[in-house]
Parts: structure tokens; C-alpha cells; sequence
């Protein structure tokens, strides 16, 4: 079994191993075990986690003196204390089937139990096997679906009419250092509900202007008479084919306008107007209006996350940012 320790920040050398591990897991399955904003926190002394490192015998042939990192897992203690923690984990590919990721799947429990008896749910990038093993084990069943929708872009998608807006907005671009408290603001309104997108500081929008992605031209805000009232944010990591509709969100206030439609023909344009070959979102599953807003537009079902957490149905006790808001 490995060894376990919990810690509320890392020492530089752990978050290097880290990091190291989750790569080598995401080329070995072809998708990422941990999300943006997990690895962000890896390296923020303030942000509302703990740390499960495993350590265990480095892979054979390679010589070392002490333990290597064998997994990790990261509990999310931020939002209402009567909602469950949210907890990512990966294993090193080679320690798998070894009661690696149950330890730490017991772990990240007894961690949210620790904090006031909260439950814990964990997220499944792609909903791969062992994830799903994993989950089985534990009785645990799905208790959220994050959609990933994609469509190809086109020359015509660049060069078509642009997307007309609705009476009396106007758009305009992203400016670093004057527009967070604004964002953050109507970021907040858009996404009250949703239990990560929503919880989004200004810290966290800087940690992201930090990011080797962003670009302010990328970030586009919609506007009423000089009041923000929606926003749209892509992605677009150096050296990719594709772009992300990284977080579209209206206030309140602005639903029914036909913003959020507006807004997703907007992004369509802007990145086949970068050459890109494809975009791509991240929707919650069961947010029907956001869902036939993409469909509309010509995205479609690429790939699944789910949140695995206390079977839906019952059989057992609990173990455990992309966003759209708008039409």
C-alpha cells in the first residue's frame, strides 16, 4: 500500500512530481486526470484544498533513494459547507491496480468528513474504465454530467455575414487591468448556481491572465450602455488546432435576448478566423437551453466527464472551470 500525506500546500519539488505524474497519465490515456483549475491550485497557498500525496516505489529501472510520487488527489473545501467536497485524483499509470487510487479515494473521504462531515464527490475526466471500476468499488454512482460538444470550423465560418447583436450592445475586448472587477462581477450573477464557474475571485481571473494562453483580444464583452452584461472567453493554447468557448455567461437580467446565441456565432467566427480547424465547449449535461443553443450552432457530443459521488439510487453512502450560461 502506498504511504500517504495530506498537506494544505506543497513544497515545490511535490508539485513538480505532480505534475510530472498527471502528464504521463494524460498521454497514457489520451485525456487529462486533473482539470485547469486543480493544477492552478497546486501551487496557491490560499486556495480552499488539501493535498493527498502517495508515495511508493519509483518505477522499476529507475534508481532512486527514496519514494517516488505514485498519486495524488485534491480536495475541494470551498463553496457551502452543505454541499459535498469535490475531489480530482490520477495515479501513475505503472502503480495501477495496485490500491493506489482507492487509498486515495478513502483519503480524500476521510479528508471531507474531517471538514464539518461533508460527503466528497470526484470527477471522471472521459468516464475511462478504471475510473468507472473505481467508482463500482466504492458504491458510488454518477451524479453529474459535464458534456464536451465540438463542430469543425470553416472558411466560410471566418468570412460569413458576422453575427448581428441584439439591439443597443456592443461589443468589445478584454482590458487587463481595468475590466476584472467588472467580469467578476457578472461572472458571479451568470453562474450563481453552478458550484465551480460561480465561485470564480479576481485572483483566479489573474492567475489565468498568467497563463500562457490568454490573450485579452480572446476575452470579448458585451455591453449596454456602458454596463457589462455578458461575456464570452475562448481558449486557444499555443501551437493548437482547436479553440475553446472557455466560459460564456449572461446576467440575468439579459436572459431571453438572444446574447448567449449571439455570443456562440460570435465565437465561431473569431476562431476560424484564427485558421483553427476546430471549437470546442464544455456545457453541464442537463442545462437543456445551453445545450440546443451549441446544437443550433452545429456543435455536437464529443466527449463526456462525470462527477461520481452517493449513488443516485441509493445503495451506498458518498465517498467523493468550463461553464456556459445563457441563450
Amino acid at each position: 500500500m502506498p504511504r500517504l500525506e495530506t498537506a494544505s500546500s506543497l513544497p515545490d519539488d511535490v508539485v513538480t512530481a505532480v505534475r510530472a505524474m498527471a502528464g504521463g497519465a494524460r498521454e497514457h490515456d489520451g485525456i487529462e486526470a486533473l482539470g485547469e483549475q486543480t493544477l492552478l491550485w497546486l501551487t496557491d497557498p490560499h486556495a480552499p484544498v488539501t493535498h493527498v500525496v502517495a508515495w511508493g516505489a519509483p518505477p522499476p529501472g529507475q534508481v532512486e533513494a527514496a519514494d517516488a510520487v505514485v498519486g495524488y488527489a485534491q480536495v475541494d473545501l470551498g463553496g457551502p459547507t452543505t454541499t459535498p467536497a469535490s475531489a480530482e485524483l490520477v495515479v501513475a499509470p505503472e502503480q495501477r491496480r495496485r490500491g493506489v487510487g482507492r487509498a486515495l479515494l478513502d483519503a480524500a473521504t476521510a479528508v471531507a468528513r474531517d471538514a464539518g462531515g461533508r460527503d466528497v464527490v470526484v470527477w471522471a475526466h472521459g468516464d475511462l474504465p478504471g475510473a468507472r471500476g473505481l467508482a463500482r468499488s466504492a458504491g458510488l454512482g454518477i451524479t453529474r454530467e459535464l458534456w464536451q460538444m465540438a463542430r469543425p470550423l470553416t472558411v466560410a465560418d471566418a468570412e460569413g455575414d458576422p453575427p448581428t447583436p441584439p439591439e443597443g450592445v456592443t461589443i468589445r475586448p478584454f482590458v487587463v487591468g481595468r475590466d476584472e472587477d467588472a467580469w467578476v462581477a457578472v461572472n458571479a450573477r451568470a453562474f450563481a448556481s453552478h458550484p465551480e464557474q460561480g465561485r470564480l475571485t479576481r485572483a483566479d481571473l489573474e492567475a489565468r491572465e498568467r497563463e500562457p494562453w490568454f490573450d485579452a483580444a480572446d476575452l470579448l464583452l458585451a455591453e449596454r450602455d456602458g454596463r457589462l452584461v455578458a461575456s464570452v472567453w475562448m481558449k486557444v493554447e499555443p501551437g493548437a488546432s482547436a479553440g475553446e468557448l472557455y466560459a460564456l455567461g449572461v446576467d440575468p437580467d439579459e436572459q431571453g435576448t438572444g446574447l448567449g446565441r449571439f455570443l456562440t456565432g460570435l465565437v465561431v467566427r473569431h476562431l476560424a478566423a484564427q485558421g483553427l480547424a476546430r471549437a470546442e465547449l464544455y456545457v453541464e449535461g442537463d442545462n437543456e437551453p445551453a445545450v440546443r443553443t451549441y446544437a443550433r450552432a452545429g456543435f455536437t457530443q464529443s466527449r463526456l466527464d462525470v462527477q461520481y459521488g452517493a449513488d443516485p439510487h441509493g445503495s451506498a453512502p458518498g465517498a467523493a472551470a468550463h461553464a456556459s450560461s445563457g441563450s
